[in-house]
């Protein structure tokens, strides 16, 4: 089944750009377009796309308030990658805190576009582990918060969530911790629930926040 994606940015020349890449693969397929954020949450609810590429600064709506509001008003809605020019942008990070899945730079490669769509609807790993840890460690920093210990997370649970935001998948995790891979989907699935996440993403935004996992540590 395909993949279907909507793109939003306020410059048509990298929508275009993002159309052709996306809609020269078999498997994905781009069913409209937006220039600003605020026209995200009525196009989603008509088009119900699998997957928003979301350019994180645009003039009026930008793609962090866009995506708030996406995932707070939207029923069942779709994974958000926001597209950013710098990885170090702080918008990127609000926007991962917002609820965004990952993010792609805007000079990616084709083939980094299109894995790292494929990548967010499969919920198997974070986009560029070692970029958002370094966002972590900057933010971290700023704004300390309290441990996991409120979430209940036995300890498989909170060696899955250390490798979880190390960035590695399912099969990685089940290899490092000796378990069968359809163990650790499930721990993955108890660590979500238990923190309140959305997908793998927010889970290791929490866990660097927190101080439960040191960015290099």
């Amino acid at each position: 089944m395909d993949v279907t994606v909507l793109l939003v940015d306020d410059e048509p020349l990298i929508r275009a750009g993002l159309r052709a890449i996306v809609d020269a693969e078999p498997d994905l397929t781009v069913v409209g377009e937006a220039a600003d954020g605020a026209e995200v949450p009525g196009l989603v609810s008509r088009l119900r796309p699998d997957v928003v590429l979301m350019d994180v600064r645009m003039p009026a709506v930008d793609g962090i308030r866009a995506t708030e509001h996406l995932l707070s008003t939207v029923d069942e809605p779709p994974k958000v990658i926001v597209v950013a020019t710098f990885e170090n942008d702080d918008y990127v990070y609000d926007a991962l805190l917002a609820g965004a899945s990952g993010f792609l730079l805007k000079r990616a490669r084709p083939e980094e576009i299109v894995a790292g769509v494929r990548t967010v609807v499969a919920g198997e790993s974070l986009l560029f582990p070692a970029a958002i840890r370094r966002l972590a460690a900057q933010h971290a920093r700023a704004t300390p918060r309290d441990g996991l210990t409120a979430a209940g997370l036995t300890d498989r649970e909170r060696d899955v969530l250390r490798l979880v935001a190390a960035g590695l998948s399912n099969p990685e995790i089940a290899r490092d911790l000796h378990l069968g891979v359809q163990t650790v989907k499930t721990h993955v699935g108890n660590v979500l629930a238990k923190l309140g996440a959305r997908d793998r993403t927010q889970a290791a935004i929490r866990a660097y926040e927190s101080g439960f996992v040191t960015p290099g540590g």
